[in-house]
C-alpha cells in the first residue's frame, strides 16, 4: 500500500477503539447470558433486530459456550444436529437455522410468560444491589395511592425508625402468635437471629379499601407470598448487566471483599430462579422502573 492509499493515522486509531469497544460489549454480553441476566432466547431475538450489535455479532460457538452447563464438546454435537456452521454469528443465522437454534432454547430454558392482567397485590423481588429498595421509595414518593408493607420483626428498633412506619416492632412471643394465627403472608429468619415477617391484616384492609399493595422482599419471601396469596403478582427486578450488578454492589462500599463475594454468588442463584416469576423489569432507570411496577397493579 502507497503513502497516499494508506488511511489516516486518525481513522486506524478510531477503527481499533470501535474494535476493542465491540469486543468488550460481547465480552459483557457473555457474562450477562452466564449469570442469566438475560435469557438466552432474548439475544437469538437481539441478533434477529440488528445483525450489527453485539448479540448479532457474537459467534454461535461463544453463545453456546456462554449458557450453563454447555462444554466445548456439547457444544459441537448441538451445532451438528442443528446443522449449524461453527463459524457462523448469531446475526448471520437463516430463518431455519435461526429456528432450530429457537426451538432447543425453548425445550432446555424456560423463559417466563408474562401473566396477563393486573393485580393489586405486587411482589417485588430480585438480587442484592439490584435497587429494589430504590425503586420501591421512588413509588412511595411519587404514587402515594400505593400502600408499600411494612414488615414485623422481633428486633429491637434502631435510631429513627418509627413503629407502623418502618416496621411493627414485636417479641418473640407475639411473632410466634403471628405464625400459629396465619397471620403472616410469609416470614424468615435473617442472618440467624431476627425474624421478619408480613403482616396479612393491612394489606388486606388495603386491597378491600380499592388500594394496590407493593410488597419488596427477598427471594424466599416471593416465593412465600405465592405460596399463601395466588392473587399476587410476582416481579422480578433484573439488573441492566452483571458487570453493572457488580458495581453498584462494590459502590456501596458496605461490605467487606469476603461478603461481596457471598452476595454475588447468591445473586447468581437468584438469577438463575427468575423463571418462576410472573413478570421481569430492568432496573436501568429507576423512574422507568418504578412506572414499570406501578403499571401492573389495577387502578
Amino acid at each position: 500500500m502507497t503513502e497516499a492509499a494508506r488511511p489516516p493515522e486518525v481513522d486506524r486509531v478510531a477503527a481499533s477503539r470501535k474494535a476493542v469497544a465491540a469486543r468488550r460489549a460481547r465480552a459483557s454480553l457473555k457474562r450477562d447470558i452466564a449469570m442469566r441476566v438475560v435469557s438466552p432466547q432474548e439475544v437469538l431475538r437481539r441478533a434477529h433486530a440488528d445483525a450489527s450489535s453485539p448479540a448479532g455479532t457474537l459467534r454461535v460457538t461463544e453463545f453456546l459456550t456462554s449458557l450453563p452447563a454447555i462444554g466445548r464438546g456439547k457444544r459441537d454435537r448441538i451445532l451438528e444436529d442443528l446443522q449449524i456452521s461453527p463459524v457462523k454469528r448469531l446475526g448471520g443465522l437463516g430463518a431455519r437455522q435461526r429456528g432450530a437454534l429457537a426451538d432447543w432454547l425453548d425445550t432446555r430454558f424456560r423463559e417466563s410468560v408474562p401473566r396477563p392482567g393486573r393485580s393489586s397485590l405486587v411482589v417485588l423481588a430480585g438480587p442484592t444491589a439490584v435497587g429494589k429498595g430504590t425503586v420501591a421509595t421512588h413509588i412511595r414518593q411519587n404514587h402515594p395511592d400505593v400502600m408499600l408493607s411494612v414488615s414485623a420483626t422481633t428486633r429491637a428498633p434502631r435510631p429513627g425508625e418509627e413503629e407502623g412506619r418502618h416496621y411493627y416492632f414485636v417479641d418473640d412471643a407475639e411473632f410466634d402468635r403471628m405464625i400459629a394465627n396465619g397471620d403472616l403472608l410469609e416470614w424468615a429468619t435473617v442472618h440467624g437471629t431476627h425474624r421478619y415477617g408480613t403482616p396479612r391484616g393491612p394489606i388486606d384492609r388495603a386491597i378491600s379499601e380499592g388500594r394496590p399493595v407493593l410488597l419488596e422482599i427477598d427471594m424466599q419471601g416471593a416465593f412465600q407470598v405465592r405460596a399463601t396469596e395466588p392473587r399476587a403478582t410476582l416481579v422480578f427486578l433484573l439488573p441492566p448487566s452483571w458487570d453493572e450488578l457488580v458495581q453498584r454492589l462494590v459502590g456501596r462500599g458496605t461490605e467487606d471483599e469476603e461478603e461481596r463475594t457471598r452476595r454475588l454468588r447468591t445473586a447468581r442463584a437468584e438469577l438463575a430462579a427468575q423463571g418462576e416469576f410472573d413478570h421481569h423489569i430492568v432496573n436501568d432507570d429507576v423512574d422507568q422502573a418504578a412506572r414499570q411496577v406501578v403499571d401492573l397493579m389495577q387502578a
